[in-house]
């Protein structure tokens, strides 16, 4: 299978290198093609959004008006904030010539000739590598004013590196467009969309990195070479980055539909110590996480998890094993999504709070079956209720975790505590008698 993001090339982030196997000749097939023509193709690619939507990309870039006084702007989300997400800083470390070649080939055809790379604070060495491949390409005369000559074109595309300053709020897209703009990183309601006010009040369009570097191989191989790689309904490859108990943690560029299975066991190396799997989530911490026993004919696609009863997000896959304290991890991502949350929907605000307040109170051993309808009650009022997608991703794991492990929830808040009481010992259920109310 050949790899269409991250190919086993050495070197490949050395612009000589990438020129060696054909980069920047895709800009070139584009720039003798209308900007219409480049939207159809990828359109027709079939390719979705790889940052957690999987909406369709050609489709969004139609969105953005064919005429306006007003300039047009890209902006590729580097964000990456999501636990258990962490490929996309692989583009930015050994191929981030094939994704400013993506951008310049963005710009052309959205009509936008100032892009934005916003890359998550964090990423100190990625921010460093992005920058220094960027550099390369102004320097070559692939970016900025000297395109004219390079390419024999009128069109020209300056591309900024922005770095973040730690939010995971600003991988929402309005928030990073606030972010950019030097305000604070608050969602925006919509409409309007960025396609129609988005940086500045002008018109906007924002792709995941991943996405935009497989561009250039849509534009030099064809649409129809790459709708046939994997599910026909999300064509293409996808780069899984794969975490938890497994002998081989990694990214792995495989088809769109591979088994979740065999991405566990056939390319991350199975689970340490051969145990049992608990649960997995497969798209990151934010999406709904599947039972250990209910993997088999999973594929990884947008639609195969919808009807499995989760969903693609960012192709982060964490796997944990069967002594995993479900509670604890539950408690570890709910903790993440209260400190994230910008404050500026009460749901979201007020909800994340009592989700880890009554998740504590489980760990500690003070839980009840009461907490465990709370926590749900809570998720429920938080999903659909906010302006921008945080409350779901604070709401889906909680709401999921528990529903399907309602089991092992149960368990865990009805094991019998043993407590000293005037030198005897006393076991008592806690759904019975609250610790909060015994007495010495």
């Amino acid at each position: 299978m050949e790899k269409i993001v991250l190919p086993d090339i050495e070197n490949l982030h050395k612009i000589n290198i990438y020129k060696e196997n054909g980069g920047y000749t895709s800009i070139i097939k584009a720039l003798s093609q209308s900007s219409d023509d480049i939207i159809d193709q990828v359109k027709k690619s079939g390719l979705r959004g790889r940052g957690g939507a999987a909406f369709l990309a050609g489709l969004k870039w139609s969105f953005m008006p064919k005429t306006t006084d007003k300039p047009k702007y890209l902006c590729v989300n580097g964000d990456e904030s999501e636990p258990g997400s962490f490929k996309d800083r692989q583009v930015f470390e050994f191929n981030p010539h094939q994704l400013i070649e993506g951008i310049l080939i963005t710009c052309y055809a959205i009509g936008a000739k100032t892009a934005y790379v916003y890359i998550r604070g964090e990423y100190h060495k990625w921010i460093k590598l992005f920058q220094n491949a960027l550099d390369e390409a102004y320097a070559a005369g692939f970016v900025g004013k000297k395109m004219k000559g390079s390419f024999n074109t009128d069109f020209t595309c300056e591309i900024y590196v922005h770095k973040g300053a730690g939010a995971y709020i600003c991988g929402e897209e309005s928030s990073l467009m606030n972010s950019i703009e030097g305000h604070r990183g608050y969602p925006r309601i919509k409409p309007p969309f960025p396609a129609q006010n988005g940086l500045w009040g002008c018109p906007t369009t924002i792709n995941n990195v991943e996405t935009i570097a497989n561009v250039p191989k849509i534009i030099e191989k064809g649409w129809q070479w790459y709708s046939k790689i994997g599910e026909p309904k999300h064509p293409g490859t996808i780069l899984f980055g794969v975490s938890g108990h497994v002998n081989k943690p990694g990214v792995y560029e495989l088809p769109s539909g591979t088994l979740l299975t065999d991405i566990i066991y056939s390319y991350a190396g199975g689970v340490q110590g051969n145990k049992k799997i608990l649960c997995v989530i497969p798209g990151g911490s934010s999406m709904p996480p599947l039972r250990g026993d209910q993997l088999d004919g999973v594929k990884m696609d947008a639609e195969s998890l919808k009807a499995a009863g989760s969903s693609i997000g960012t192709g982060g896959i964490i796997v944990m094993d069967e002594d995993t304290d479900l509670v604890k991890v539950l408690a570890r991502i709910s903790k993440f999504y209260y400190h994230e949350s910008c404050g500026q929907c009460t749901p979201c605000r007020e909800g994340t709070s009592w989700l880890v307040r009554i998740l504590n109170r489980i760990v500690e051993g003070k839980g009840s079956s009461h907490d465990l309808d709370m926590l749900i009650n809570v998720a429920t009022n938080i999903e659909g209720n906010t302006i921008c997608a945080l409350g779901e991703a604070a709401a889906w794991p909680v709401r999921f975790m528990v529903t399907r492990f309602r089991d092992y929830f149960e368990e865990r808040v009805n094991k019998e505590i043993t407590l000293p009481v005037k030198n005897k010992v006393h076991s008592m259920r806690n759904t019975e008698f609250p610790l909060a109310d015994i007495k010495d």
